[in-house]
């Protein structure tokens, strides 16, 4: 059952910080999100916007924290090591 719950929380944190990074290229960008992905590529800044996108995984942690749901908490917190070792690469 742990070890459900912590690649369910795995999966949570990755698509969060997928829709981290989306709303930030929408809002806080001048382009749309395909043109921002290939413009962010081509300037090398990648790697950042998935490390912005990963700061909603903080409101999903606290969430779990609070639900008590300890072991999806984790998979958030190993999802967030996987995209920052992730990002080292891009």
């Amino acid at each position: 059952m742990n070890k459900k719950e912590i690649l369910a929380g795995f999966i949570v944190g990755i698509f969060t910080s997928l829709l981290g990074s989306y709303l930030f290229i929408t809002f806080f960008t001048p382009f749309d999100f395909s043109t921002g992905i290939q413009t962010i590529k081509e300037y090398g800044y990648l790697g950042k916007i998935i490390t912005l996108g990963t700061l909603l995984d903080l409101v999903v942690f606290a969430f779990f924290l609070k639900r008590n749901k300890e072991f999806m908490a984790r998979g958030v917190i190993l999802a967030v090591i996987v995209l920052a070792i992730s990002t080292v690469f891009i």
